[in-house]
């Protein structure tokens, strides 16, 4: 709707500029939507505002698409748009398989996300870059691009040492089966005790860390049964959490390790390397402390292999798109590699890096989450406990469901939970982890959206009609009531949604208009009989309804990697 507006404006405002303008069309409280561009007009030409205005409505062809067109305020232009042109469009989208989401011509898009340690458990800490980054995936993936997922493992330095040599002092067996039954947090504290108590014992760590670096294959053995163990601990966590990442992402600092002597040659040869209290830095312009390529000790850091990832991701695997998501904090350190690959000329036009940061998940104190005794919360745990609590609401709510539909549908809506917590806020802000708030069935949350869904589908179950696939509804969408007009407009925003969620990576909007739907939906619902509608093409307009609010929340909910079940 906003992009047939956004055109028919986009005329008029040209009309009475002179030249190209943005109407700023939005959806409005006043209206269905708004034009806000006549007041920025008004005072580039030094005209009246309400004068521009009805000067742009007088240029307007809305013709079979809007019934009101006014000038309110200081300039603003209402629209209120025809009750047939709605019903016609809504028809349009029920029939349309992408939901009136164009396929577009893909973009090769690298996204950066989620990143665990290797031989640590996978904690709370890692759920946000995870959930955000596979709904970024997700997203991106369904309108066209081609994604490639990248999980940036740390899986290379100096702790090595220290494991390598705690795994020979267990013995290999012993060592495989504790890494097997997924106590990695353990192995890494027992390792690093030994290391800070033991000083035979750490002088044999710090030279395994040097046939590490040296390419000793015994040392590399050892150190692939490490990173093997660990890689099968995180995939078995993102089965549980429903992302998408696989084993074939997994592309940690050790795959870059050998670009690095290279990078810094190359960035020497480009003049860009200057020395800094015995390091090799950038000095990027628009910053005023360096980007520390080699460390004074010849050792290389986090900058380095960040900057021969973008070398990588641009140059070998040609990507349009960089998308890192990574805390808030480290914000500064992307930006300052982003600009010295920008110096470097690695990531030049039309391609480009974007730091998507986010804020800290804290528990009721305010404080960062973490479990009663203080440790860091494993993630399965929370995964586990969402599982259960959830299990619980269902078989009190629902108990006629057999055992294994219960366990589906608490599996769907505890972990659908935990992800719409993370995503329903603007991310760049800490949220509070509450479970009461999170698995509640009503307010801002994946189970309302789930519970409207399910109702949906129980509707067309006793419909007769089937609840799968692409069908279109006998005779024309009927909108004679303000709650089905109400629903068709939200209906009909669905593809500006996610095609501004899509450029923003915000997915709080995209939550935010799921629920919008919900609630109209739920208006609907209470005041518009379906079933028993006053004749049989009422119902089919309403039953048409119902099965398009249906597609638009289970599409949208699968944007997000958040699961639909029929029943609940």
């Amino acid at each position: 709707m906003i992009k047939i507006l956004a055109a028919r404006f986009a005329a008029a405002f040209s009309a009475v500029a002179g030249h190209p303008f943005d109407p700023a069309v939005r959806v409005s409280q006043f209206s269905d939507f708004q034009a806000n561009g006549a007041l920025a007009l008004a005072r580039q030409l030094g005209r009246p505002p309400r004068e521009v205005a009805a000067a742009v409505v007088a240029h307007l062809d809305l013709a079979g698409i809007a019934d009101e067109v006014s000038v309110a305020g200081p300039g603003y232009i209402n629209v209120n748009m025809a009750a047939g042109f709605l019903a016609a469009s809504a028809a349009a989208l029920l029939g349309d398989a992408r939901l009136g989401v164009q396929e577009r011509a893909g973009e090769r898009v690298v996204v950066d996300y989620s990143g665990p340690n290797v031989a640590k458990e996978l904690h709370v800490g890692h759920l946000r870059s995870t959930v955000i980054g596979d709904a970024t995936a997700r997203t991106l993936e369904w309108l066209g691009h081609d994604v490639v997922r990248a999980n940036h493992l740390g899986d290379w330095g100096t702790p090595f040492g220290l494991l390598i040599e705690h795994l020979l002092d267990l013995g290999e067996t012993a060592a495989a089966h504790d890494l097997s039954v997924g106590d990695l947090d353990a192995f890494y504290v027992a390792a690093r005790a030994k290391f800070d108590a033991d000083p035979a014992f750490a002088d044999r760590a710090r030279s395994r860390v040097v046939a590490l670096q040296s390419g000793d294959p015994e040392t590399l053995r050892l150190w692939r049964l490490l990173v093997a163990e660990s890689e099968r601990s995180f995939l078995a966590v993102y089965a549980t959490l429903g992302v998408t990442l696989s084993p074939a992402d997994f592309q940690g600092e050790s795959f870059y390790n050998p670009m690095l002597a290279p990078l810094v040659s190359e960035l020497d040869g480009l003049g860009l390397l200057r020395p800094s209290e015995g390091a090799q830095c950038v000095f990027p312009q628009g910053f005023s402390i360096p980007l520390i390529v080699r460390k004074r000790d010849g050792g290389f850091g986090y900058p380095a292999t960040d900057l021969a990832a973008i070398r990588y991701r641009t140059q070998e695997l040609k990507a349009d798109r960089l998308v890192y998501v990574v805390g808030s904090p480290q914000h500064q350190h992307f930006e300052m590699v982003f600009q010295t690959a920008r110096e470097a000329g690695w990531l030049a036009e039309p391609a480009r890096a974007e730091h998507i940061g986010f804020g800290q998940i804290l528990g009721a104190d305010g404080r960062k989450l973490a479990s009663r005794s203080g440790d860091t919360v494993k993630l399965a745990a929370l995964l586990t406990e969402a599982v259960d609590r959830a299990a619980r609401i269902v078989a009190a709510k629902n108990p006629e469901l057999d055992p294994a539909e219960q366990a589906a549908v608490a599996y769907a809506v505890g972990v659908g939970a935990v992800k719409y917590a993370d995503l329903a806020g603007d991310r760049i802000k800490d949220y509070v982890f509450d479970w009461d708030r999170m698995l509640s069935t009503t307010g801002d949350t994946a189970a309302y959206l789930q519970y409207t869904y399910a109702r949906i589908q129980s509707v067309l179950r006793r419909s007769e009609e089937s609840a799968s696939g692409v069908s279109a509804v006998e005779g024309p969408l009927l909108l004679d009531s303000s709650a089905e007009r109400a629903l068709a407009l939200a209906l009909l925003g669905f593809a500006d949604v996610v095609e501004e969620v899509a450029e923003t990576l915000q997915f709080h909007k995209l939550t935010g208009y799921l629920q919008s739907v919900a609630g109209a939906f739920t208006a609907f619902y209470d005041s518009c009989p379906i079933l028993r509608a006053p004749s049989p093409e009422v119902r089919a307009s309403r039953l048409g309804l119902s099965r398009l609010t249906a597609r638009v929340l289970r599409q949208g909910l699968d944007l997000v990697g958040i699961v639909t079940p029929d029943r609940m």
